[in-house]
């Protein structure tokens, strides 16, 4: 983010001194509103994040929580934000929603909005490469909760789905319908979700005696395509298998899509597992199987646990894990005739 900006480079932006900025910050004493409209236009341009007194002062003062998510197409975030929103207004409190795709103009906007003292808290679904930016604000003295989609894990409070859990579900469920030649599809290897979501997996294989090898792992990135190509390139490689589990839906989606263009079925042939349980889950053919991911439940949690830290409720946690469980379908259960 480069250097930071202080309350002096706002003054002299402003054409103002220091004392007429913290006035305005603080909204204290009778400013004229050409000079306020004057501070705020300069905060807004340098991305001004506050101190922490700053923003204290804001605490409980407008009942709206900031929400920020790196966009709104991706069918998880849809499910979370909608959460929220529904737990906020329940609590009496609005939304304010802001998204990351602009890149560092994003942040900009986002350092003015806690600048002006916007919203009393923040929940965040990350944008790529904000999470330390989203850490100095939690520093600065804004409450921030995590609503943790990728495994990340931050020095501040968060919540989270139990990655490894669903992993070990994945396979009980995979061992228990007979299969025993696993492939696995992960999502991108930097994600702490990736590498909960195999280990896990692996840790249940290897109880039954099977060593899930290199060959048998590969990196879909979350995306339909890179599901597809994964099968591609197994078969290819002549991998025999009879099952595949795949670490989010859009991918699972892109495996029965390239299975089906082999020539196999789903699941007499191969069983596939997916995770997350979004809507695509139903609409597949056949429906998928999968590990849900509890959305809606972690939106309600974030909204829940950043109101305690707001208000300053002394037992308010520091993270919240929430279990994952099996939803199982056609594609890995094979219909009962008649």
């Amino acid at each position: 983010m480069g250097v930071a900006v202080t309350i002096a480079d706002v003054a002299t932006r402003a054409g103002v001194s220091k004392t007429t900025v913290s006035r305005v910050l603080n909204g204290k004493g009778e400013i004229n509103e050409t000079t306020v409209l004057k501070v705020r236009r300069a905060i807004a341009e340098m991305g001004y994040v506050p101190s922490a007194g700053a923003v204290g002062l804001a605490r409980g003062s407008t009942q709206v929580i900031g929400m920020l998510v790196p966009e709104l197409t991706w069918a998880w975030t849809g499910t979370v934000v909608q959460a929220v929103a529904d737990t906020l207004e329940r609590e009496g409190f609005g939304m304010r929603l802001l998204t990351g795709n602009r890149g560092e103009d994003s942040l900009r906007r986002l350092g003015a909005q806690v600048a002006a003292k916007s919203f009393d808290g923040l929940l965040v679904i990350e944008p790529e490469g904000t999470l330390g930016y989203i850490a100095k604000l939690h520093e600065s003295g804004l409450p921030v909760v995590l609503i943790d989609d990728r495994g990340h894990r931050p020095g501040f409070p968060y919540v989270e789905a139990a990655n490894r859990q669903g992993g070990e579900q994945a396979a009980h469920h995979l061992l228990e319908i007979g299969r025993r030649r696993p492939l696995v599809v992960t999502g991108p290897e930097a994600y702490g979700c990736t590498r909960d979501r195999l280990a896990g997996f692996a840790d249940i294989l290897a109880q039954a005696g099977i060593v899930l090898d290199e060959r048998r792992v590969l990196s879909g990135g979350f995306l339909f395509e890179g599901g597809r190509a994964a099968v591609g390139q197994w078969l290819a490689d002549g991998v025999e298998f009879d099952s595949v589990f795949v670490h989010n839906d859009s991918s699972a989606a892109g495996v029965l899509v390239a299975l089906h263009e082999a020539g196999l079925e789903v699941p007499r042939d191969v069983a596939v597992v997916g995770f997350d349980d979004v809507e695509l889950a139903s609409y597949t053919y056949p429906a998928l199987t999968t590990i849900r991911q509890p959305m809606g439940e972690m939106g309600e949690a974030a909204v829940r646990m950043l109101l305690d830290h707001v208000r300053g409720s002394p037992g308010a946690a520091a993270s919240c894990t929430l279990a994952t469980s099996l939803v199982v379908r056609g594609s890995t259960q094979q219909p009962v005739p008649g």
